[in-house]
């Protein structure tokens, strides 16, 4: 066999250079191995493999969103105090009304003629009342027989008071400027004291009532201003006028309003609005809402590698979301996000991280 090598002296190259280069690659592969035990964990055989993506956290408005109703910012039912028929339809509904002006009236009946034979009763008492003290001023009168003539004033004065409210009470009249908006009676209808005539509105101002969550109340402070969307897109300026005291012991959720000026008077009240409230600034990542997922307990947040190449999860809170992505805040100010890959991993298991490409 070695006759056979030294005839053949090119492989005895050939064997000398192969075992050079295994010399040589067993060194690279021990300083490598070197070199990565000292920046991070030597990767396990069969690791899950997962993309990631460097986010750095920037500064943001933090903005509380808000369903709501809007409502006129007074509307009040008018009734009937006495017992009569609709004498007259003073007004049209729909039509806007000042205050103090005619609305309807009922049928005055002998209301008329009572307040008539009542401030007679009373005349006749202040005379007799009159009389009587100055009878009482030469003791011609008795201190008892005054007190009762003093008393029967008082009682006629009364009634008198009574009549006049009972007239005045034909008269419905607009408590407040406003719209005419409902009329539950018609001409002739005979109505008892209690029963709906009407429902007048003030849509000069509206109010945005809405429900705000336990955590989120203690960020709002009255006077702030809130942006309101109308459905048809329309935006208009608010300000927070009412936070209510105590919590909806149903909900656990606090009732907000919102003051918006209507001078145009548009049709609105009755609709629905999102209230959008700035509640101060935050650091926050913006994201791909796919990227959220919830915990065993049901709360939101994402997935991202530290440093050891482990899984960790933390709790975001979601500041905004529109077409372009998601603004949370929770998460550390540097952070390497899971963006392929996190439906397969859990918190505490050790991955494989990659870079993702630009564009993906």
């Amino acid at each position: 066999m070695f006759s056979q090598v030294s005839k053949r002296p090119w492989l005895i190259a050939v064997v000398i250079s192969v075992l050079l280069v295994l010399w040589l690659l067993s060194g690279s592969l021990f300083r490598a191995k070197e070199s990565a035990s000292a920046d991070q964990p030597i990767p396990e055989p069969g690791l899950a493999k997962v993309q990631i993506q460097w986010l750095q956290a920037s500064p943001m408005q933090r903005q509380l969103v808000v369903q709501g109703q809007v409502e006129a910012w007074r509307r009040v039912e008018l009734r009937a105090q006495i017992s009569a028929s609709v004498l007259r339809l003073d007004q049209d509904k729909g039509q806007p009304v000042a205050q103090g002006q005619l609305l309807l009236s009922l049928s005055p009946d002998d209301r008329s003629a009572q307040v008539a034979r009542s401030e007679a009763e009373v005349r006749q008492r202040e005379t007799d009342v009159s009389s009587a003290k100055r009878l009482r001023e030469r003791n011609l009168f008795s201190a008892n027989e005054l007190l009762r003539l003093d008393s029967e004033l008082a009682k006629a004065r009364a009634e008198l008071a009574t009549a006049r409210l009972h007239l005045r009470n034909t008269r419905i009249e607009a408590p407040f400027a406003g719209v005419y908006d409902a009329r539950t009676v018609e001409l002739g209808d005979f109505v008892q004291p209690g029963q709906s005539l009407l429902t007048l509105v003030d849509i000069s101002q509206l109010k945005v009532s809405a429900q705000i969550a336990q955590q989120d109340v203690i960020q709002l402070t009255l006077g702030q201003q809130v942006a309101v969307q109308m459905l048809d897109g329309r935006e208009m300026a608010g300000e927070l006028h009412f936070i209510a005291a105590a919590a909806d012991p149903d909900s656990r959720s606090f009732r907000v309003e919102v003051r918006v000026d209507n001078p145009e008077s548009l049709r609105l009240a009755g609709a629905s609005a999102t209230l959008q409230i700035q509640t101060g600034e935050a650091l926050a990542h913006r994201l791909s809402p796919a990227l959220l997922s919830l915990d065993a307990d049901g709360h939101q947040g994402v997935k991202w590698v530290n440093e050891q190449q482990r899984v960790e999860f933390t709790r975001v809170s979601l500041i905004s979301v529109d077409n372009q992505g998601a603004w949370v805040s929770g998460l550390p100010p540097r952070v390497a996000l899971i963006t392929l890959g996190q439906g397969f991993v859990e918190p505490g298991q050790q991955v494989l991280s990659q870079l993702a490409k630009e564009g993906s």
